[in-house]
């Protein structure tokens, strides 16, 4: 974790003064990601490779000597939001954005009880439902103010693995990748994360790259149906996980299981155990895995050519073994590399949100060209700016003075 960076968006002091007047002291910040590769496998205690991103999540506050959270949202279409921090936090009604600090307090409260409260004014510049980590920025952001209040401290690792559980409360049965990065990120570059234990191992990203985010257009909100499709993957996974492990022998566990036997030897036993569905999700997370690893020796090596093909080839088994692509992030990724990228892919939970997509420094302006008059025109987009950025390894969250 570092301080919180200078440079905080203008409405926050305003908005705060609007909503609760003067005597904010305190500045939280929490970056968003993009997952370089490495989808729906974390989940799984397979290693993957993200990065934090500039855009991040602000919460302007002021501590409270009672266990009240009051939290009112810059954006329109969010109203204020306050609960009690009791032993159990009954949840607002599924899909609300109170549910995620609420999940960040009551993992708090399960660790260290009793807490005192704070009014804060958050501002987000996460695109939301996006797939780049807005929820748990969202949640990383509350568990600092929460810690900073009660003059409390743990460990990036051990918060890290506390928030990943702790965000089921909203009824994602998602990875700890997200929470890792926010927490953990350096400047300049991305991490190979892996799991129990939590570790990050810094790779960094050459300076050279440019790292493209560009929407579909497709909300990727992890709610109602979106929600019951994405927690069904790790259900599934899990499932083709027990069958493969009772033939071939060893542990249900994919990092041991990967390591006994190999790639090869794992993907020839799913496809002739398991029933069609469950051999493609088996397969897809066993050769994420094996993507993971050459995608870091290839970031390592400055191969950009090598690292664009892991990409293209994700995300063909995002779309075709995990199924969890669009028809418009599909388009995205072909039009970014006809126009140069060196591969892209979808990045985050899939069923809507984002691509990202890696290029040189030359061939950047005419990616971002073929996306915004190819992609985003022919939807009635005229400034693609809001959708289509590039992005440089961030650091991770911290909080300091307002």
């Amino acid at each position: 974790m570092t301080d919180a960076s200078p440079n905080p968006p203008p409405p926050l002091t305003a908005a705060f003064r609007a909503a609760f007047g003067p005597g904010a002291t305190r500045l939280v910040r929490a970056p968003g990601r993009v997952n370089l590769i490495g989808e729906h496998i974390d989940y799984c205690g397979l290693p993957v490779l993200p990065m934090a991103i500039p855009p991040a999540a602000w919460l302007l506050l002021r501590p409270r000597a009672d266990g009240l959270v009051r939290l009112a949202d810059c954006a329109p279409g969010y109203p204020p939001r306050e609960f009690r921090l009791e032993r159990e936090i009954p949840p607002a009604p599924p899909g609300d954005w109170g549910n995620y600090p609420r999940a960040a307090a009551q993992a708090l409260i399960g660790r260290f009880g009793e807490l005192r409260g704070f009014d804060a004014v958050l501002c987000s510049r996460i695109p939301a439902a996006s797939g780049l980590s807005s929820s748990s920025a969202l949640v990383v952001a509350v568990a600092l103010a929460l810690l900073d209040v009660n003059r409390l401290d743990l460990p990036a690792e051990s918060l890290a693995e506390l928030l990943a559980l702790g965000e089921r409360y909203v009824g994602t049965r998602g990875g700890g990748m997200d929470q890792a990065i926010i927490l953990g990120a350096r400047p300049g570059a991305a991490a190979r994360v892996g799991f129990a234990p939590l570790r990050l191992e810094h790779v960094r990203v050459p300076g050279a790259w440019r790292i493209l985010v560009a929407s579909s257009l497709v909300s990727a909100r992890k709610s109602g149906p979106a929600r019951r499709a994405y927690n069904l993957r790790p259900r599934e996974a899990v499932e083709a996980l027990a069958i493969v492990a009772a033939h071939v022998g060893g542990p249900a566990d994919y990092v041991r299981l990967l390591g006994l036997h190999g790639v090869e030897r794992l993907l020839e036993a799913g496809q002739t155990l398991l029933p069609p569905t469950l051999a493609r999700r088996f397969r897809h997370v066993v050769t994420e895995a094996a993507r993971v690893d050459a995608a870091v020796a290839a970031l390592i090596a400055g191969d950009l050519a090598g690292l664009g093909a892991l990409l293209g080839a994700s995300h063909r088994s995002l779309r075709d073994d995990l199924e969890v692509s669009r028809p418009e992030l599909d388009e995205l990724v072909a039009r970014a590399v006809d126009a140069g990228a060196a591969g892209a892919r979808l990045t985050g939970a899939g069923f809507g949100g984002c691509i990202v997509a890696v290029a040189d420094a030359a061939a950047e302006p005419g990616v971002r060209a073929a996306l915004a008059e190819g992609f985003y025109r022919p939807r009635g987009v005229a400034d693609a700016t809001p959708h289509l950025f590039s992005v440089d390894p961030a650091g991770g969250a911290g909080v300091g003075p307002a």
